[in-house]
């Protein structure tokens, strides 16, 4: 059955061919609605934060979209705009970021549990920023720090685990090891700290999108216009990695190549996700594992990934900003605790 538009419909699969440019290929058709599906989850959950986030006045939802796009009440305009909108994007664009950044590490892996919390891309940047916390280093903000730890962990586990060449279970375990050290560490410079500075180290540490503003969308949003359209030119070579080393040299891949591509793509993307509202737990661990269990696609779809991660975000935070009145927890707290049950039932449902 055809479609206008070079698209072709078939019960497994969309085929598609566009003139300008010059493309064409064939999409799943579950992928397809799978991720559509989240894409609109992950736009309403969005929309309900802007709604009934920060504050206890709630926006009725038909006022919501005007309200995005400068109409309303002076009132509504300043609640949107001001208080809830920068806290909502940072949560879409660093959920998406993990999301993606999640789904590359379990790729190139072949392993269901890698992601930056279990490599130790996000113990690096914790360990930076907690060792500037501690040791008066004012000169760089806790993005920077971030950023540059986690690139740096990055960076050791790729050295780390070369040895003519790397695989997916060296990366896997370097980076466990890494992520070990790194833990030490921190906890050895919260051991010296003031309790001012321990405070200020652990309230970061969870993963946090209080007072989060438009400084710390800015990097998250240039990072995924960047890296989206890298990721997608290399996704024969994710693919066929995941077919196996060998398969993928016969198939004409440089597995090399695109292994190191693919890593400093997921390492770069969680870098600046940690270093927009730190290492939130569990959400490139569970993303990517929800959105291939929903796709039931061979490894996971990365874009689809990307809006599992943000609807998790989204939600855990305003999770956390309603669930107990007199305070608001970290969204870390809530995604832990929202993502380990998933993780766990799906894996339980999981034949593999």
């Amino acid at each position: 059955m055809s479609a206008p538009g070079g698209l072709r419909l078939s019960r497994r699969r969309t085929a598609f061919r566009l003139v300008r440019p010059a493309v064409s290929g064939t999409v799943r058709t579950r992928v397809l609605v799978v991720w559509l599906a989240l894409a609109l989850t992950a736009f309403l959950s969005f929309c309900l934060a802007v709604g009934i986030g920060a504050g206890d006045i709630a926006v009725p939802f038909g006022e919501i979209l005007p309200a995005l796009w400068g109409s309303g009440e002076p009132a509504t305009l300043f609640l949107v705009h001001e208080l809830r909108l920068p806290r909502a994007v940072v949560a879409v664009l660093t959920g998406a970021a993990f999301g993606m950044a999640g789904a590359l590490f379990q790729s190139i892996t072949r392993n269901p549990l890698a992601s930056p919390d279990m490599l130790g891309i996000t113990q690096g940047a914790g360990t930076a920023v907690v060792a500037a916390i501690v040791l008066g280093f004012t000169g760089l903000g806790s993005q920077a720090l971030g950023l540059a730890g986690a690139l740096t962990a990055g960076l050791l586990i790729y050295v780390l685990a070369w040895n003519r060449g790397t695989t997916g279970y060296r990366i896997v375990l370097v980076g466990i090891g890494l992520s070990w050290i790194c833990v030490s560490v921190t906890y050895y410079l919260l051991s010296r700290a003031e309790q001012y500075q321990a405070a200020r180290a652990l309230g970061w540490l969870v993963g946090n999108l209080n007072e989060r503003g438009w400084d710390h969308a800015r990097p998250p949003a240039l990072a995924l216009a960047v890296l989206v359209p890298v990721v997608l030119l290399l996704t024969r070579g994710q693919r066929a990695l995941q077919l196996g080393d060998d398969v993928a040299i016969g198939l004409g891949v440089r597995v090399q190549r695109a292994r190191v591509a693919l890593l400093l793509c997921g390492a770069a993307l969680a870098a600046f996700a940690t270093a927009a509202a730190g290492p939130v737990l569990f959400v490139a661990l569970a993303a990517p594992r929800l959105a291939q269990r929903l796709a039931r696609a061979p490894m996971p779809p990365v874009t689809a990934s990307a809006w599992a991660g943000a609807t998790l975000v989204v939600v855990s935070d305003l999770i956390s900003q309603r669930l107990l009145t007199e305070t608001v927890l970290p969204v870390g707290v809530v995604t832990g605790a929202l993502g380990a049950p998933v993780l766990l039932w799906h894996l339980a449902r999981s034949r593999t």
